[in-house]
């Protein structure tokens, strides 16, 4: 999943980074108001983790503005402020949770995940998919008791569609949220169909992988 750090504090930023960039997530930063609304007039995140104390604009009054651009992200506030009007307009603005400072990485995960459990109408870690089964935390696919070895970039792609599942993704879509941005030369690529057909090859090898679908022109999409 893709997300956005709006952090002044470059530290605590570049150690948000390095951690989500441990737990999978691809990660872009930015230390301003500006450079924040820049990055997401320009790109589409599942997430957004916005610092209330930007040194060009309260974050309060970006999070209302981040939202007309990014209406689909979750949005979690970091902020050393404790005062509860703080935490009440954040959250009658559209934040998803507010974490104060400081703070446990392990906990802002923590609290990702509960997010995007709720996000995706998710109740477990293990999900299935057809004749298989997918333990997100784990990152493993299983056909009965076997494991299906997939490689890191294919688990993201099927997980990701999982998680929209019954609805399609364009390739532009899958090759933002899974492998950062690309040129526009690099969206005419085969990149995304030569996954696509690597996971069906390994998974048909086991069963039926129907739920996999090809929407012509579009992309495509796992219907359950």
């Amino acid at each position: 999943m893709k997300v956005l750090i709006v952090e002044d504090e470059r530290s605590l930023a570049a150690e948000m980074e390095a951690f989500l960039k441990k737990a999978f997530y691809l990660c872009d930063l930015a230390y301003t108001a500006k450079q924040g609304l820049t990055k997401m007039e320009e790109n589409q995140y599942d997430f957004i983790l916005l610092d209330l104390g930007l040194p060009d604009k309260d974050g309060l009054h970006v999070l209302g503005e981040a939202r007309k651009n990014c209406p689909d992200a979750a949005y979690i506030i970091i902020t050393a402020r404790g005062q509860l009007e703080d935490r009440i307009q954040g959250l009658d603005l559209g934040a998803d949770d507010y974490l104060p400072k400081p703070f446990s990485l392990l906990e802002l995960q923590s609290r990702m995940q509960a997010i995007a459990r709720r996000k995706f109408a998710v109740s477990d870690s293990v999900m299935a998919l057809g004749d298989f089964t997918i333990d997100m935390n784990k990152r493993m696919i299983y056909f009965g008791e076997e494991e299906i070895v997939l490689s890191r970039k294919e688990f993201d792609l099927l997980s990701y569609m999982l998680l929209h599942k019954n609805r399609p993704l364009t390739r532009m879509q899958l090759s933002e949220h899974i492998w950062g941005n690309f040129s526009d030369d690099d969206y005419d690529s085969n990149y995304i169909d030569v996954h696509i057909k690597n996971i069906r090859k390994k998974l048909a090898a086991f069963s039926s992988v129907e739920w996999l679908q090809t929407i012509r022109s579009v992309g495509y999409k796992i219907k359950v």
